[in-house]
C-alpha cells in the first residue's frame, strides 16, 4: 500500500535489482515503501513465495525509501505495479489503474492522526497549538504524512513559517519514533501505521499518543500503469482478491493487519483529490 499497506526493509534482504521490464522469464515486479513489520524481509519473502506459486510466475518486490523513488521506477517501466498512497495516485491517475485497495478492518478506508509525545502536561493539544513548535512528516508525496497536515495548519491559521521547524522522517514509523524521541512536538502519520504499531507492541507507539484523527479517506492503494501491464496482471489481482479466503493468505494478512483486498474504485479517493486542489491552488 502510504497508505497503502505500511508500512523499514533490509534493502539488501528483499529488494530485487531492476533490469528491462519482464526480464528474468517475464518476473512480475511490485514496488512498494517500508512496511512496519519487525521481520520485514522474512515476511515480503513469504509473501512473493505465495504469489509466485498461483502465478506460476516469479514475483519480487522492490523496495525505496519513498513514494517518488517507487514511481520513478514504475513510470521508467522497471515495475509492473506498486503500493503507493493515495496522494500520488489522484496526481498520476490518468496515467494510473487501481488494481487493489487494501481492507483494514473490513474496509478500504483509514484515517490520518496528528501524535505527540505521551505527557501529562503537553502544550499541544491540537493543530492551532503548534504555532512556534516543531512537526514531523513522513513523506512529501504522503496523504496523512503531508497532505493532511497542510489542510489542517491551514484551517488553523498557521503558515509553515509559523513553526519552529518541519522535518520528513521518510516513514511512518519513523515519525512515531522521532515523536517518542521528543525530536518533535508533533507528527502527522497514518492511524493504520499506528494502530499497527500499537498492536504489535512497538516502543514508540507506547511513548506517543493520539491528539487527532481525521475523516476517513481511502487505503493507499496498488496501482498498475494504464499501458505496458505485465501479462500477469489481471491472474495477480484475482490471487490478491481470493487471499482473505484462504488460509495461507489470511496467515499473511494477518500480520500486515489487513483482512483482504477489494477492487476499488477512483471515487474512494475523491476528498484526497479535493484537498490536493484546495492546497495547490493556495501556493500558487
Amino acid at each position: 500500500m502510504d497508505r497503502q499497506v505500511f508500512l523499514r526493509f533490509s534493502l539488501a534482504a528483499c529488494t530485487a535489482s531492476v533490469g528491462p521490464v519482464w526480464a528474468q522469464g517475464e518476473t512480475l515486479r511490485i514496488g512498494l515503501t517500508p512496511v512496519i513489520l519487525a521481520d520485514q524481509a522474512a515476511f515480503l519473502a513469504r509473501w512473493s513465495q505465495y504469489l509466485s506459486a498461483r502465478l506460476s510466475n516469479p514475483v519480487v518486490f522492490v523496495a525505496r525509501e519513498s513514494y517518488q523513488g517507487v514511481l520513478d521506477l514504475l513510470f521508467s517501466g522497471q515495475l509492473d505495479a506498486a503500493w503507493i498512497c493515495g496522494y500520488p495516485y489522484i496526481r498520476h491517475r490518468q496515467q494510473l489503474r487501481l488494481l487493489a485497495v487494501p481492507l483494514y478492518e473490513g474496509r478500504p478506508t483509514y484515517q490520518a492522526y496528528l501524535i505527540r509525545p505521551r505527557q501529562a502536561n503537553s502544550q499541544v493539544q491540537s493543530w492551532a497549538d503548534l504555532k512556534g513548535k516543531v512537526l514531523v512528516y513522513s513523506d512529501p508525496l504522503s496523504n496523512s504524512g503531508w497532505l493532511v497536515a497542510q489542510v489542517q495548519l491551514q484551517a488553523a491559521g498557521i503558515t509553515p513559517r509559523d513553526l519552529k521547524k518541519s522535518f520528513f522522517a521518510h516513514g511512518h514509523r519513523n515519525v512515531a519514533e522521532a515523536v517518542a524521541a521528543r525530536l518533535a512536538h508533533a507528527g502527522s502519520i497514518d492511524g493504520y501505521v499506528w494502530e499497527t504499531m500499537r498492536q504489535q507492541g512497538m516502543a514508540a507507539v507506547e511513548q506517543t499518543e493520539v491528539i487527532w484523527k481525521s475523516e476517513p479517506f481511502g487505503f493507499p492503494p496498488l496501482v498498475v500503469r494504464q499501458n505496458a501491464q505485465h501479462p500477469k496482471t489481471h491472474a495477480l489481482q484475482a490471487i490478491l482478491m481470493q487471499m482473505q479466503h484462504e488460509r495461507e493468505g489470511q496467515n499473511l494478512l494477518k500480520p500486515l493487519n489487513l483482512t483482504g483486498f477489494a477492487l476499488g474504485s477512483p471515487s474512494q479517493f475523491s476528498s484526497i483529490a479535493a484537498m490536493a486542489q484546495s492546497t495547490e491552488s493556495k501556493a500558487t
